[in-house]
């Protein structure tokens, strides 16, 4: 299986292995973190039994890969198929650069300051799965509203297989939107993200068409489909209390 097949496997066990926890040959990030968690290319009955006992009777474990078929007694939550996009090389029109901001707009990196508003925005739009301590993942960046400094848009890194860092949780308030502000956010990141020899990816649900567009538009090719899935362990959360106690 190709590296980016199972990018969050590739990550935690290699350039973010320090954020991860793990369970014989199954991996997740630290709950805090994020909820991604990850198996093996060639995923068999053990790994799936040693992801069971990583999050527990009854926990949860969200999965993104290229093939992802849960093991035996394990339910799927919720669910959907995604592509993941790479960038090629090439971006018609990048706009790249502070001097790039619409009037009456700032960027700025985020950080442990901005957390409340970022949490609060991500409610807005649903960007997809946030936690408190995401912005530990790598760069955020953001774009105020000038005249009251709101936080209208922002984007930032999540994943980072070997060779590669994922640009995440892109949204714009919806009062806001049409104005570049998210392409400008991600060009900023390309340009981060190549500067340091790295490949700028990004995975986006595959109906999201208008996502896909822009990306498209910014010299982001289609890479491959993904599925991803929030499973739940088999068991529930009274049989380990009843075999501590025991």
């Amino acid at each position: 299986m190709e590296l980016l097949a199972n990018p969050a496997w590739h990550a935690l066990t290699g350039p973010q292995a320090h954020l991860a926890e793990d369970h014989g040959p199954a991996v997740r990030f630290q709950p805090a973190l994020s909820v991604f968690g990850a198996l093996p290319d060639e995923s068999t009955a053990e790994t799936w039994s040693a992801l069971g006992e990583l999050v527990g009777p009854g926990g949860v474990a969200v999965l993104m890969r290229e093939d992802l078929a849960p093991g035996e007694g394990w339910t799927e939550r919720f669910g959907g198929i995604g592509v993941q996009m790479a960038w090629s090389g090439t971006a018609p029109q990048r706009r790249i650069g502070t001097e790039s901001v619409p009037t009456g707009f700032g960027v700025g990196r985020l950080g442990g300051d901005d957390v409340a508003e970022m949490v609060a925005l991500v409610a807005r739009t649903e960007p997809g799965p946030f936690t408190d301590r995401i912005i530990e993942l790598g760069t955020y960046l953001g774009v105020r509203d000038a005249s009251d400094g709101a936080l209208v848009a922002m984007a930032g890194q999540r994943l980072r297989p070997p060779g590669a860092v994922e640009i995440s949780a892109v949204c714009t308030d919806e009062a806001f939107r049409g104005r570049g502000l998210a392409r400008l956010l991600v060009d900023l990141l390309i340009e981060e993200i190549t500067a340091a020899g790295d490949l700028p990816i990004l995975h986006a649900a595959a109906s999201n068409t208008g996502a896909i567009r822009l990306y498209e538009s910014m010299g982001f090719e289609i890479r491959r489909e993904v599925r991803f899935a929030a499973l739940e362990a088999p068991g529930h959360a009274e049989d380990l209390a009843e075999d501590q106690a025991g």
